[in-house]
């Protein structure tokens, strides 16, 4: 046993940095582990982190390691972590100087154990369920006898050839195949964007050419371990079938395994051969169902056909016959013949009778009366007409005379008006032309003044304004000179104190209006 170190002892131990011991420490759990696989309960995961990498712990009953799976290294594994999901998990021990702690990079990662793989499965199928992914109300009835039959498998297996075979000895179908990989990594993915792309082919017709959208989907794989059929229990494919819009059928292994794609596909076939026989019909059968059909209805139509020739035959014998029928007729026809001469000499006799006695009142001295009347009334409605329409005359001739005169006095109120309004406005033309006279600079020039402009015909009011050699346009009352100036402003002339201007008497006007002048 060593002896315990003295204090001189452990004054000559040697000093580290910390990033030295920190990398010390790094290469020596590196060089001493490696690689490993660790088992355990993976704790703490949220999801892929914002750069895309993944960070959790793996724990058991009394320990517990950090985990990192890095963003590259993600997107390849098969099995994604999930919370409280254990797994075994292969990857480099190494450590963190950041935090002074140990963890492990995986690069593997895979389910401990069938009974985790069914924990898995059953809670993802609590999810899916719970968004009702598998209602019955989802699903879409299959077509009696599909044109096109599209298959989602493996070209190499024997699956697609018993669906083929199966096919043929029902009732063949024209068939399009998706290869995709049934198992392994990737498989997942391809699955489901076969089942996608079958779904966004466009309908037959719409573009000449096209590979056919198929009207029923069949995903097919032969037998084989949980591990083996797990991609149909992947998430992405259970949508990817649960978003089809084309029926689909799932053909997933023998009849005792079950895959979350059953229970969201429209019908589950327990082997790829029976999904082949629910697609189609048997088609001798239905040749054979065709034909008996076919001479039921013609048996049928015979014996409605005598049916309705021995109807006929014994309305045919109950019918009288056609003398029977027409000998009342003919009797009535002779009996009226008889008795139309008579009846029309009666009815003439009777309208002879009428006429002479209304003629009997209609003599020549009644018409004449009547005339005269109606003359007479006659003359008396013309004398009302006339008187009435000379009364209208005369007071239309009224008022005509009284609008004249109307007229006559709004036309000479109208020129008295024009005339005032005249007179004013020159009045007020008359005042603001003496205003403008008062204010204009141009009396200001009459008394002796001169305005001084410069190069640019702009006034100048100081001579601080005048430069030496500046050109001047001096204007007088009587016209324009051109001057030079030869200084500038040599001095400040002091301003003359401004005078109070004494206040004008008025001398006339009303009151409150002065003078302008």
């Amino acid at each position: 046993m060593a002896a315990p170190a003295t204090e001189q002892d452990r004054v000559n131990i040697p000093e580290w940095s910390v990033s030295e011991l920190s990398a010390a420490l790094k290469r020596t759990v590196e060089d001493a582990y490696g690689y490993v696989r660790v088992r355990g309960e993976i704790s703490g995961y949220r999801g892929p982190h914002s750069s895309g990498h993944c960070y959790f712990s793996l724990k058991d009953e009394g320990a517990r390691i950090d985990a990192v799976i890095w963003k590259g290294v993600f997107g390849r594994i098969r099995f994604k972590p999930e919370e409280g999901l254990e797994v075994i998990a292969t990857g480099r021990l190494t450590t963190y100087p950041g935090k002074s702690s140990y963890q492990i990079v995986i690069d593997r990662l895979e389910p401990a154990g069938v009974g985790a793989l069914m924990a898995l499965l059953e809670e993802r199928k609590k999810k899916l369920a719970a968004e009702g992914l598998f209602d019955e109300a989802r699903k879409q009835l299959l077509p009696w006898l599909p044109d096109v039959i599209g298959v989602v498998t493996s070209p190499t297996g024997a699956v697609i050839r018993d669906i083929l075979h199966r096919l043929a000895d029902r009732f063949p179908r024209h068939v399009i195949v998706w290869p995709v990989r049934v198992q392994g990594e990737g498989s997942a993915e391809e699955v489901a964007a076969a089942i996608r792309g079958f779904n966004e082919l466009p309908n037959r017709g719409e573009l000449r050419g096209a590979i056919p959208r198929p009207d029923l989907l069949i995903v097919a794989r032969g037998g084989g371990s949980i591990e083996d059929l797990w991609s149909f229990n992947e998430e992405i494919v259970v949508r990817a079938a649960a978003d089809s819009m084309i029926p689909l059928i799932s053909a997933v292994g023998h009849e005792t395994d079950v895959t979350l794609i059953d229970f969201v596909a429209d019908r589950r076939a327990p082997t790829p051969t029976a999904a082949a026989e629910m697609a189609v019909p048997v088609r001798s059968e239905l040749i054979a169902r065709i034909d008996g059909l076919a001479r039921r209805a013609l048996a049928c139509w015979s014996r409605a056909q005598e049916h309705r020739r021995t109807e006929l035959r014994a309305a045919a014998r109950a019918l009288p016959s056609a003398d029977a029928l027409l000998a009342i007729p003919r009797q009535r026809l002779d009996a009226c013949a008889d008795r139309l001469p008579r009846a029309l000499r009666a009815n003439a006799q009777v309208h002879h009778t009428a006429f002479s006695r209304i003629a009997a009142r209609l003599t020549p001295q009644l018409l004449r009366v009547q005339v005269e009347r109606r003359r007479a009334r006659f003359a008396a409605a013309a004398g009302l007409l006339a008187a009435s329409l000379r009364h209208n005359a005369e007071a239309q001739r009224t008022r005509i005379a009284r609008a004249r005169e109307r007229v006559e006095t709004l036309m000479e109120r109208g020129q008295r008006a024009l005339l005032t309004l005249i007179d004013r406005r020159a009045d007020r033309l008359e005042r603001a032309g003496q205003l403008l006279a008062a204010l204009s600079y141009h009396g200001v020039l009459a008394r002796g003044f001169a305005l001084v402009r410069g190069p640019e015909r702009q006034p100048l009011r100081t001579a601080a304004a005048v430069a030496a050699g500046m050109r001047l346009d001096i204007e007088f009352q009587d016209g324009h000179v051109g001057a030079t100036a030869e200084t500038g402003a040599t001095g400040r002339r002091e301003p003359i104190a401004a005078q109070r201007p004494r206040p004008r008497r008025r001398t006339g006007g009303s009151e409150g209006q002065g003078s302008l002048f």
